[in-house]
């Protein structure tokens, strides 16, 4: 897995271009204030270590969020990351998990639409941390 966070005033998304056929058509256009937005690539030897994957995202969102005290958590997706991506389904279902383990800790979560080229806004604040990129 890679992440690319962002500790964000304000992101802005809207869909631009369906890339997968399964997914629903959606319209979105959306944004938020003062989020931690998490561009999330999966790979596929995450399938075979989803459990370990999966909790270290979780404490790193939550350890970035906390850095500014951001109750706001983006997940997109974003396999240009690396070259070695994981099943789409596992990714869906990875992201969805996330979110829903996110909110039962307090955060508030969105989610960028799931198999979609999206255009986006986003103003980062100037620190270090504002901006970490992150294997696991």
């Amino acid at each position: 897995m890679r992440l690319l966070c962002f500790q964000a005033r304000r992101f802005a998304w809207k869909s631009f271009l369906k890339t997968l056929e399964d997914v629903p058509d959606q319209d979105v256009d959306e944004a938020r204030d003062d989020a931690l937005v998490a561009f999330i690539h999966l790979e596929r030897r995450d399938e075979e270590d989803r459990a370990r994957v999966f909790r270290h995202m979780l404490k790193h969102v939550k350890w970035l969020a906390n850095k500014r005290k951001l109750e706001t958590v983006v997940l997109h997706s974003f396999t240009h990351l690396g070259a070695d991506t994981a099943d789409a389904e596992f990714a869906r279902a990875f992201m969805q998990e996330m979110d829903e383990r996110l909110q039962s800790t307090g955060y508030q979560v969105a989610q960028t639409p799931f198999g979609y080229f999206c255009s986006w806004q986003l103003d980062v604040y100037g620190e270090s941390l504002a901006k970490v990129y992150k294997e696991i």
